[in-house]
């Protein structure tokens, strides 16, 4: 192959990310990965290092899965499955550089083959394709052609795989993905429409007539059987195929056109765009992994792992006299089988049920301008914006004396059902398995923090913490795990590295007698701890009623650096249930209050968001309570933003960046009642009566 033509800076990426994966492939006792095939993971992910690790480890996962380790080029199979022309790539190329892959629909016949045989006949032709360095950089648009196709011709689960497979398990950059000439049996049910986009490929999924191709593909590239100038010989394309599987690669430049032209585009408005926002493809390695408790009266996350990963075993009384179980932990945790009571449900008495007139309510106040980032799109920067629809807080009201308390259950139920959006191969490696306070609360690949990586310490970059968008903010929270004595150096590791000045806590570190999370900060005031690197010093408390907030001075021994951080922990929440909204949102108010002062600190110093680097928060799972405060606080942004909130999108979309996050359905019902307090309070409501809610399930709230 050609020289790499890569750059210094590129040049030391790749010697990282070979000397990370070939410790991964010494430890399965394979080779060591070639350079070129190395180049292609880090140009997939724009030489994103990390991202390039962990693209790399779904690729080898999904190879692995689907049986496609070894392919012998000469089975009759295989040279069958590829003479059938209905997976091919075109000689022309893009506007911007990428190649053009296409599929045709109508010669798939579900019976004449398996799964395995065409997912490795497209690997084969695709591999091929990637020897193309300039398709290396600019990526590959799909064309799933499905002019004159039937129905027997779609194969839905060989579909989701080749998705899946293009836009998470295969190093190439996928631009977009072109659905041609959709019949209506495809278009109508928009069920199967949606199986086609992920969340972080929704705005580049769009069905297209062959008109409209013209706004995606120059003519020059586009076949002659969409109305365009190329003439395709997918023959010709298999010989040179067959000469690159036999290490003669540079018959690849010449067989693409090399183009840079400019074209006229429309606007989206002009094509049949697919903007989906619920979830994405069920990707069945996601449904294999983290399993959530069904039950309503099961309590938060304590399946423990000790720190050397073997799981020990606990005796765990299960309430109501209904006998014990055995349970594993960790040394420093154990199981609190956390329930909502008849106890708990009296905790909703904050929240008043209204009998007034809505129609009677005032208009809202004008809505309150909202920093954005700098720098960069607003469209870009968050899955909360200020979009239409949703609710307004009268309309919120309606909703939930129409629900009742069983109807919001339900509704939650159906959020819970949605697998999650996204795979944990790194929270499932064994190296870091012994970080998880939880075996079965993992943190997703896409939206993990990463640390600093160690030498020689493949788990130095990992812990189990995930970046959370908020309202018109990107990474406005860390959603994470109560840190063990394990983990004490990586949680201030990660403090320090995203420049957190806020540290929220939403448990205490015992409750019913068993430990939720460690001691990481000094608890007295003038106090030092010290983990690993850092030197924490409590700098002096404040005591309130339901929350105690702690300054702590924390001291880099590396550098030499200090820097302040605010400790908020809130000590109300019961050990059932959900917590008084009163206190509850006099804590989220404070916290905000925090975060702002210490950004007027942090100025002019600060370049990021206005509104200050990430918040750290967290429960014991980091799921649960932690979801449950996130949830609120970008909806009362919203709220106060745009006078609208829409809990049940914010739910989902924090989950589709932290797993399972809102762990039980009334810590989804406090939300919206959390939300109609503060509006009475702040005088967007009338203040009327809410009478305290039971355990029945009836309809409706007595």
């Amino acid at each position: 192959m050609a020289a790499s033509n890569l750059n210094a800076e590129e040049e030391k990426l790749l010697n990282t990310f070979t000397e990370k994966v070939n410790a991964y492939r010494q430890h399965e006792h394979q080779p060591p990965l070639p350079r070129n095939t190395a180049i292609k993971f880090l140009m997939a992910r724009k030489f994103d290092y990390h991202r390039a690790v962990e693209l790399y480890l779904s690729h080898e996962d999904m190879r692995a899965k689907e049986g496609l380790t070894e392919t012998d080029f000469n089975d009759l199979n295989l040279q069958k499955e590829l003479s059938t022309g209905k997976f091919t790539v075109l000689s022309g190329r893009d506007s911007h550089g990428a190649g053009i892959a296409l599929f045709t629909a109508k010669c798939h016949q579900p019976s004449d083959t398996t799964h395995q045989v065409v997912l490795k006949a497209l690997i084969y032709l695709l591999d091929a394709a990637l020897e193309s360095r300039e398709t290396q950089r600019h990526g590959i648009v799909f064309i799933y052609d499905m002019s004159e196709s039937k129905y027997g011709n779609f194969d839905y689960d060989l579909s989701i795989k080749i998705l899946n497979m293009l836009k998470g398990a295969y190093p190439a950059r996928l631009k977009k993905v072109l659905i041609v000439t959709a019949p209506l049996w495809f278009k109508a049910p928009f069920k199967i429409l949606r199986l086609f986009v992920r969340e972080k490929l929704r705005d580049r999924v769009f069905t297209v007539n062959q008109e409209q191709l013209l706004q995606h593909i120059p003519r020059d590239s586009l076949p002659q059987k969409f109305g365009g100038n190329l003439s395709v010989n997918h023959r010709h394309w298999l010989q040179v195929c067959a000469q690159i599987h036999q290490s003669n690669s540079d018959v690849i430049d010449s067989y693409f056109v090399s183009r840079k032209q400019s074209v006229s585009h429309s606007s989206s408005e002009n094509s049949d765009f697919v903007h989906l926002n619920d979830g994405g493809l069920e990707s069945e390695d996601s449904k294999e992994t983290v399993s959530e408790k069904q039950s309503n009266e099961e309590g938060e996350k304590d399946d423990l792992i000790d720190i050397n990963g073997i799981e020990k075993e606990v005796n765990v009384e299960k309430e109501g006299g209904r006998g014990k179980s055995k349970r594993r932990h960790e040394s420093d945790n154990a199981h609190n089988s956390s329930r909502v009571s008849s106890k708990g449900s009296r905790d909703f008495s904050e929240s008043r049920q209204m009998d007034t007139n809505m129609e009677d309510i005032p208009p809202p106040n004008p809505c309150k301008k909202r920093p954005t980032s700098h720098g960069s799109n607003i469209w870009e920067d968050s899955v909360h914006m200020a979009e239409e629809g949703g609710m307004t807080v009268a309309d919120l009201v309606r909703h939930v004396k129409e629900k009742g308390k069983k109807g919001l259950h339900d509704e939650y139920a159906e959020i819970r059902r949605e697998p999650p959006a996204g795979t944990f191969h790194l929270s499932k490696a064994k190296y870091n398995l012994p970080k998880n306070r939880y075996s079965d609360v993992l943190c997703f690949d896409h939206s993990r923090v990463t640390l600093p990586q160690t030498d020689g310490d493949p788990s130095a970059d990992y812990i189990n913490a995930n970046f959370v968008d908020g309202y018109m903010q990107k990474r406005a929270y860390i959603s994470t795990q109560g840190p063990f004595s394990k983990t004490f150096g990586d949680f201030w590791r990660m403090v320090w590295m995203s420049q957190s000045v806020t540290i929220v806590m939403t448990t205490k570190t015992m409750e019913k007698g068993r430990v939720k999370c460690g001691q990481y900060w000094p608890l007295e005031e003038d106090g030092e701890e010290q983990s690993d690197e850092f030197i924490v010093t409590n700098m002096g408390m404040e005591h309130n009623r339901d929350y105690t907030i702690t300054s702590l001075s924390l001291h880099n021994t590396n550098t030499g650096q200090v820097r302040q951080v605010k400790h908020l922990q809130f000590t109300s929440w019961p050990d059932y249930g959900i917590p008084p909204a009163a206190g509850f949102l006099d804590f989220l108010l404070r916290v905000r209050a925090c975060q702002a002062d210490s950004m007027r600190l942090l100025e002019p110093a600060w370049n990021g968001h206005p509104n200050g680097p990430p918040m750290v928060v967290h429960c014991s799972a980091g799921i649960g309570r932690t979801g449950t405060f996130i949830c609120t606080d970008i909806s009362l942004h919203r709220l106060e933003h745009i006078h609208t909130i829409n809990i049940r999108e914010t739910v989902r979309r924090i989950r589709s960046q932290r797993a399972f996050s809102i762990q039980m359905p009334d810590q989804y019902v406090f939300c919206h009642l959390a939300i109609i307090d503060y509006a009475i309070k702040h005088e967007m409501l009338p203040d009327t009566d809410w009478v305290s809610l039971d355990d029945s399930d009836s309809d409706g709230f007595d």
